[in-house]
């Protein structure tokens, strides 16, 4: 901690402080009896932590414990409304925002639908969103401690503009950051959006408890998050993951990718491909529509039949997804793969299974492969966690 010298009285109060909040956290409302045997502090030392952090408006009084043998004693929580997090999920048909409590509960969502905007109207478009989540929530922007942006590929820590996004109209202006900057009251951070599907999972799903996995996300792109040692790897300009541009077997070469937006792997395994895969086998009424909502429904469609020749499509889409997968696994060797995305979830466990018969196949490494759990807006559950995790830690930080 900063301007402290460890093992300074201060210093320890401020670990016991934060360990305190991080338990009423995880457990809900507790008593001091039973805050003091977890953290492993006496009584008196417990009660004057319990004083000091409602005083500083972190800890409420939410009850007292009933049904239990001898007097009720007082239930402590953490205050919801210390302070609040917001985060953004971007695309290019809409803005999804939401305001989450320093607990995680989320106050309030807002839709913004953006199809067809303006390209130089992203500026408006943010703070649209973000004003009626604010609204929802029943607070002002000024008491949004914190802002994260999801959007498709990365902004350039470099230069500062958006990469590997062409088709996010609008968000490749030279000065946007500042001009968001400008218009936003609070600290905002941007982030790739598959890389918060990652921290979700991390947080909340099926990547909990484990600090280096890799998670395959395919939705209108295809794209990975690297966590490697409890940290997302981002790469020089924030490209890491960009597994749609991976040159793979089975595929054309492209050249050209950026201008593109496209590589081999998304045309191998990206949501186009499932249409023409399956009007080769013979599949019919296959429709037209957004390609991931087409591709999600023939794959709902195969899962449920899983044999015949939706089993030959689970089959070939398998390997299509293996295919790149075993790229990566050489390169990275993780412990765990995520398969995330709607397109992938509609295919449930019958393409899973596949998928894991096939990377035993074409990788050395046995990587345990599973299906992500966050289910519900990944990208903006991400954003959320993100930005709670840094309120947390300057909020909670009692030794200033």
């Amino acid at each position: 901690m900063a301007g402290t010298t460890p093992g300074t009285p201060r210093v320890l109060r401020a670990m016991n402080d934060r360990a305190a909040l991080d338990l009423l956290l995880e457990h809900g409302p507790l008593s001091r009896t039973r805050i003091g045997n977890l953290t492993g502090l006496s009584k008196p030392t417990a009660s004057q932590l319990l004083a000091r952090l409602e005083a500083a408006g972190l800890v409420v009084v939410t009850g007292t414990t009933e049904g239990r043998p001898g007097p009720s004693a007082q239930l402590y929580a953490v205050n919801a409304r210390a302070a609040y997090a917001a985060g953004l999920d971007v695309t290019p048909q809409r803005i999804r925002a939401a305001v989450a409590d320093i607990t995680g509960a989320v106050a309030g969502e807002y839709e913004l639908p953006t199809p067809g905007r303006r390209a130089d109207s992203v500026v408006r478009q943010v703070t649209d969103a973000l004003d009626g989540a604010v609204k929802a929530a029943g607070i002002t922007r000024a008491d949004v401690h914190r802002l994260v942006v999801g959007t498709p590929g990365a902004f350039d820590p470099s230069t500062g503009r958006l990469r590997y996004a062409s088709h996010l109209p609008g968000w490749h202006a030279p000065a946007l950051l500042d001009e968001l900057a400008a218009a936003l009251p609070m600290p905002v951070e941007y982030e790739n959006d598959v890389n918060l599907v990652a921290v979700a999972e991390q947080r909340l799903g099926a990547a909990r408890g484990h600090d280096s996995f890799v998670l395959l996300w395919n939705e209108e792109g295809l794209g990975a998050a690297l966590v490697i040692g409890g940290r997302l790897h981002r790469g020089f300009t924030g490209g890491a993951g960009e597994v749609g541009f991976l040159p793979v077997p089975g595929a054309p070469l492209v050249r050209q990718v950026t201008k593109a937006n496209s590589g081999g792997f998304q045309e191998l395994a990206g949501a186009q491909a499932l249409p023409a895969l399956a009007r080769e086998l013979g599949i019919q009424g296959v429709g037209g529509g957004p390609h991931a909502r087409v591709a999600a429904a023939l794959l709902a469609r195969a899962a449920e039949a899983d044999s015949g020749v939706y089993g030959e499509l689970l089959d070939a889409y398998a390997t299509s997804l293996a295919t790149g997968l075993a790229s990566m696994v050489a390169v990275l060797d993780p412990e765990l793969v995520v398969l995330s995305g709607d397109v992938i979830a509609a295919g449930g466990e019958p393409l899973r299974t596949r998928v894991r018969a096939e990377l035993t196949e074409l990788a050395a490494a046995r990587p345990r492969l599973v299906s992500g759990t966050v289910r519900s807006g990944p990208v903006l559950r991400g954003a959320l966690e993100s930005a709670l995790a840094t309120t947390r830690d300057e909020v909670f930080d009692t030794s200033r």
